[in-house]
This record gives C-alpha cells, structure tokens and sequence, in this order.
C-alpha cells in the first residue's frame, strides 16, 4: 500500500472514484502479505498487485464493479484443484480480500493518510471487513487523533487503543471484537493497516563494503545512515543518493539517536577503538539486528573486550558476528548480499538453508 498511495492519493484529490483491494487475511503459501494492495482507478488504469499474478484479472473485474457500485466485498481466493485453469492460487495458499469504493465522500479520510504516509508521520487505518458493523468503514488513527468511525462508539474506542499500540512497531493485521469493542467477543472483524515510518538501517565505518550494505538497506526499505568519525571517509558522495552521512565517533551519535525493535544496527569498523565503545551501547538498546564485521579472532578478541567493558553473556548473545551468512561472499556486494539475507532470516525464522533442501510452505504462515 504505501508503495502505491502517491497514485492513489492523486486520484483520491482528483476526486475519482476507485477500487481498491486489500489483502486482509493469508494462509499457507501466499505470496504477499496482509496490507498488500491494488486498485483499479479511472480509464482502467491499475496499480499495485495482491497476488504477484495469480488472481489479478479476478481481482481487476472485482474492483470496478465495486468502484462503480460503492459495495464493499470480501472475498477469498485459492487453489482449484478441480480445475487448474480455474482462479487460484497455484502456490497452494489462501488470500482474502476486502475490495471498497474510495471516494472523498466515502473515505474522508484517505487523503490524510496518503499526506502522513509521505510526510513520515505514523497512521494507522482501521477498516472493517466483516459483522454487523458496516463493512468498508474506516477509522484512521494517529498518535494524537481520529478521523472517521467504525459505526459504534465503543467499537471505535477498542479499535483506537490497539491501534496506536500497533503504531510503535507499524504492525498490521485482522483484530477482533463485539459490536461495542467487547474483546471477549469476536463477531466483528477489523482489518489494522498500520504506516510506521520506515525501519532505520545504521551502518558504521565508511568503507567500500558500508556503501553496498546501505544501497541494499534502501532496497529492503530502511532508511539508511552511514557514520563514520573519519570526515575524509565520511562523504555523500561516496555512498548511494538518499542515505545520510553523518562525520562523527560512532558510539557517541548512536547515543544521541533513538532506535527501536524495528532497528537494523552494523558495524562494520572493526576497528577496536571504534567497535568497543560501539557494541557496548548498542547491545544495550533496543534492535532487532546488531552484527559486526571481522574475522573469528577479531570476534573472539572483540568479545573479550566487550565483557570486560561489562557486558552480559545475555547481551553478548545479541551480537551477530561474524556478520552475515555463509554465501562465500567476497566482493562488497556479495557481503552486503550475505548481510540482508541474514537480516531478512532473523525477521522472519528463515533456517538460510537452501529451499531445495527443506520441505514444506514456501511461504510459512506468519502472524501479524
């Protein structure tokens, strides 16, 4: 969706009507994840995809059906196994699907969400999908207000609270409740979208292998900054457009800097006088990645280091070193390769094993 929403929210000011289908719910072998969308807007022009192909076409005939009458609908998609031709899912797996009509009238809310999305601020939009509550109606949330309802005070107080809870790591995912936000009950489904800023990606020690690890940050989708305290090393024009630079000793900025459970730390100094001081303030804060560049005795030096400075065997265990998988990487890219792929490993329990060699779902379930 947020890759999707700068068309979107043109229309939206244009005052076009559109259809816009979100994936709500997966199972098994999906190939995208809740919150990926797709819309079908004026002259049939189409943005954006719910399945990487499979059920497009069906899910384009849905939309400007929808868009044209204004009901919302959810539907779900999966493998025929009595027809192969017929529209599925070949992966084996399962999507629903709420597809609604957005218009300024219907939606006073989009444009704002579109604004906030670009300006970095963090938004949360609750539509229902199911129950007595009006299908397709939306609340969007922000840390410090609301806009639209769900149809029932008590319902749009429950939904407000889990929203902004989700807000912090831009969780996103089905939630449910009673008619009037009971949490014992289940009847009404709601569909949490939530537009966190994007993670941050923080790679210290300017060298050649820093500027592949951030251009391939910025493909997964962080926001990339490079610090380094040698200001000759320390230059935009060394590393990709768009990733920050920053002159200065790298303990002394990451203290300076906030991060969160959503944050990608590497060090790639490795350089005691450097990583020290680093690793000891970086395994003590929130991440959800901290890795340090060097050989098995660097790490074993750096180790011993890092427990006299006081650490933990707790904290310690954090540390993700040497960095990277075992991809016999040698070049830059090939390292920043080996890095991601041990990044996107962690967030999601991959084994880093080659698929060939393992069985079952592709494409595991995962919860929200």
């Amino acid at each position: 969706m947020r890759d999707v929403l700068p068309v979107l929210g043109r229309w939206y000011a244009a005052g076009v009507p559109f259809g816009l289908a979100t994936v709500v719910e997966v199972s098994r072998s999906a190939p995208r994840d809740p919150g990926a969308a797709m819309a079908v807007g004026p002259e049939e022009e189409v943005v954006g995809s719910v399945s990487g192909g499979c059920v497009e076409s069906a899910v384009f005939e849905l939309a400007r059906e929808v868009a044209a009458d204004g009901e919302a609908r959810l539907e779900t998609f999966g493998y025929s196994d009595a027809d192969a031709f017929a529209v599925g899912l070949t992966c084996g797996g399962e999507i629903t699907l709420l597809v609604r009509a957005v218009t300024p009238e219907r939606d006073p809310g989009f444009g704002a969400v579109a604004d906030s999305v670009a300006a970095g601020e963090p938004v949360t939009v609750a539509t229902v999908t199911d129950g007595p509550a009006p299908r397709g109606a939306a609340l969007t949330v922000w840390p410090d207000r609301t806009l639209g309802t769900l149809g029932a005070s008590g319902l749009d107080a429950a939904v407000t609270a889990d929203a902004r809870g989700g807000l912090a790591l831009g969780t996103t995912g089905l939630r449910h409740y009673g008619p009037e936000g009971q949490r014992r009950e289940d009847s009404v489904s709601v569909f949490l979208q939530s537009f966190a800023p994007p993670p941050r990606m923080l790679v210290f020690g300017a060298i050649d292998y820093a500027a592949a690890v951030a251009r391939i940050g910025g493909f997964l989708g962080y926001r990339v900054t490079v610090c380094d305290a040698r200001p000759v090393f320390a230059t935009p024009r060394r590393f990709p457009e768009g990733v920050e630079v920053v002159a200065r000793w790298p303990h002394h900025y990451l203290r300076e800097t906030e991060t969160d459970e959503r944050t990608v730390i590497c060090v790639l100094t490795h350089d005691p006088k450097f990583d020290v001081p680093l690793l000891t303030e970086a395994l003590r804060r929130p991440a959800a990645y901290i890795g340090a560049m060097g050989s098995r005795r660097t790490h074993a030096d750096r180790a011993e280091r890092l427990a006299e400075a006081g650490l933990t065997e707790s904290e310690l265990s954090r540390l993700r070193s040497p960095v990277g998988l075992d991809l016999g990487a040698r070049t830059p890219e090939e390292v920043a390769v080996s890095v991601a792929a041990e990044i996107v490993a962690l967030r999601w329990g991959g084994t880093g094993v080659p698929l060939s060699a393992t069985e079952g779902a592709v494409h595991p379930h995962r919860s929200s």
